[in-house]
C-alpha cells in the first residue's frame, strides 16, 4: 500500500472505533464507582489508564482498518469485533455480568486473533497496528477473570 493517503476514508476509519468506544464509555460511565469498590486482581492499573489506553488502541484500530478497508472478509471480522468490543463494557460494568462478560471477551479475543492472522498474511503493517489491541484484550481477560473470582 504505497499510495497517497486518502484523507476522507482515513478520517472515517479513525472516527468509527473512536465513536464506538465513546458511546460505550458514555453508557457505562455511571457504573464506575461501583466497579472501583470491587476487589481488584494484582496488576490492576489505576482508573485513569483505561481511557488513555483505549483511545490509543482505537486510533491504532482505525489506522489498521484504513489499510484493509477494501478487503470484505477483514472488514466483516473487524465489524464483528467492534460490536463485541462495544458490548463487553456494558456487560461487565453496567450489567455487572462478569462471567458473561468474560465469555464474550474470549469470543472477542478469538475473533481478533482471526483478524490478526488474516492481516499477517495480507498486510503486515495492519497486523502490527493490531498487536497492541490483542495484548490488551489478553490483559483485560485476566482482569475480568480476577474481578470475577475475587468478588464472588
Amino acid at each position: 500500500m504505497n499510495q497517497r493517503i486518502q484523507w476522507k476514508p482515513l478520517l472515517i476509519c479513525l472516527a468509527i472505533p473512536l465513536a464506538v468506544g465513546g458511546l460505550s464509555a458514555l453508557i457505562t460511565s455511571n457504573s464506575m464507582e461501583a466497579f472501583a469498590a470491587l476487589r481488584q486482581p494484582p496488576l490492576s492499573p489505576p482508573g485513569w489508564v483505561f481511557p488513555v489506553v483505549w483511545t490509543i488502541l482505537y486510533v491504532l484500530m482505525g489506522l489498521a482498518s484504513y489499510r484493509f478497508r477494501k478487503d470484505a472478509v477483514s472488514i466483516r471480522l473487524y465489524a464483528g469485533q467492534l460490536l463485541l468490543n462495544f458490548v463487553w463494557p456494558i456487560l461487565f460494568f453496567t450489567a455487572a455480568a462478569r462471567l458473561p462478560a468474560l465469555i464474550e471477551l474470549l469470543l472477542l479475543w478469538a475473533l481478533m486473533l482471526w483478524l490478526l492472522l488474516r492481516c499477517y498474511e495480507r498486510d503486515r503493517k495492519a497486523f502490527w497496528l493490531l498487536v497492541p489491541y490483542q495484548l490488551w484484550l489478553t490483559f483485560a481477560a485476566y482482569l475480568n477473570l480476577g474481578v470475577l473470582l475475587l468478588n464472588m
